[in-house]
């Protein structure tokens, strides 16, 4: 199959889909690698190591999208690539569609085979090609937290780990999944006084015993939340409904009863976001204040650590891209579960049902199209 790696093109994005190392090893099996000029740069990796990989350096993106059988990315496809898609080509990357309405329809459009990264689903019911990157921005989120609170960007004043005699902050985490988790261990280790709220018991009494004892997982209810937030100096939006959109769980009325000054975090801004004020940023313009409450709500916060993220990236999605690519994706489909519940958009069919009941559109199983 000849694959092909495109270059970022959404603001501040330094990620590539794949490293040198992940092509020497789809070389191996057999696969044509072509890479856009300077695809891996942001990320610390020259074309010569893609050379030397095996790949082939390709000039532009509608060159890639017009030799490819299938086009991986990190992001999802913007506007300018929407009419580059062709009817049939596999577009193997992150989607978010039941945030995304005009994306949605493009690619019904283009009857492309559109896998998304974030619903490939185990049979536990992890994702795996979302948790390197929910670990990252989880941890992240923690950093930015932390950041946003100093005086110089607006902030409280406050230090998240406190000091000897000193209050450290309090740290209001809604969810505790993988971002959840991974927000809550660094705001601890920093020494912040963490509550991580959970509707799951089980997952509770999990955080209870894994968590340090500054870190206390609650129940989470309309109730709770509310009276949590107004002690909090950061609060981290950490929720996720694969495929779906996030729920809005911090409303604007709670928002008026939390301190000036204060931080809130919205991992889950790719899905819409989980607070009922966020609206996604970017890198170069990463923060707004609404009732004095500063909000960080940027879309792609791994790509602000680029190589760890394109590594970690790559160590998920290879096997998955390898299975495709050998196989074709109809029979990839047939023999993986995972991979099926990645299918999101199949020549001009909505194969996911979270996303045809965001926008309402018709649901076509799958199973119909193989």
């Amino acid at each position: 199959m000849i694959v092909g790696i495109l270059k970022e093109i959404k603001v501040a994005e330094k990620r590539v889909c794949m490293t040198p190392a992940g092509v020497s090893v789809m070389v191996a099996n057999g696969h044509t690698i072509l890479v856009e000029k300077d695809a891996g740069k942001g990320s610390g990796y020259e074309d010569s190591a893609y050379v030397e990989a095996g790949a082939t350096i390709i000039g532009t993106p509608a060159e890639i999208y017009e030799k490819s059988d299938m086009v991986m990315h990190v992001k999802e496809p913007q506007p300018s690539e929407y009419d580059l898609i062709r009817k049939d080509q596999i577009v193997f990357t992150y989607l978010h569609l039941a945030a995304d309405e005009a994306q949605t329809k493009a690619l019904i459009k283009s009857e492309a085979v559109c896998i998304a990264y974030e619903t490939i689903e185990k049979p536990d019911g992890s994702l795996p090609l979302l948790v390197p990157m929910s670990e990252v921005a989880g941890r992240m989120a923690a950093q930015e937290g932390a950041k946003y609170l100093e005086m110089p960007q607006g902030g409280r004043g406050v230090l998240l780990g406190g000091v000897t005699g000193v209050e450290p902050a309090t740290v209001v985490v809604i969810g505790g999944g993988v971002v959840g988790i991974n927000a809550a261990k660094m705001a601890c280790g920093l020494g912040a006084k963490v509550y991580i709220l959970d509707t799951n018991l089980n997952r509770l009494r999990y955080l209870d015993d894994v968590m340090p004892a500054n870190c206390f997982p609650v129940m989470s209810n309309p109730v709770v939340l509310r009276e949590l937030v107004t002690k909090a100096d950061v609060v981290i939006g950490a929720v996720l409904v694969a495929g779906a959109k996030a729920p809005k769980l911090l409303t604007k009325d709670m928002l008026k009863d939390m301190k000036d000054g204060s931080v809130v975090v919205d991992v889950a801004i790719d899905q819409g976001g989980c607070f009922e004020t966020s609206k996604a940023t970017t890198h170069t313009e990463p923060t707004y204040v609404v009732e004095g409450v500063i909000h960080y709500c940027v879309a792609n916060m791994p790509g602000a650590v680029a190589r760890t993220s394109t590594q970690a990236l790559t160590n998920a999605t290879l096997p998955y891209a390898l299975q495709i690519a050998n196989k074709g994706w109809k029979q990839a489909i047939k023999d993986s579960e995972e991979i099926k519940k990645g299918a999101n958009v199949v020549n001009g069919k909505v194969t996911f049902k979270a996303v045809s009941e965001a926008w309402n559109l018709d649901y076509t199983n799958i199973d119909d199209l193989i």
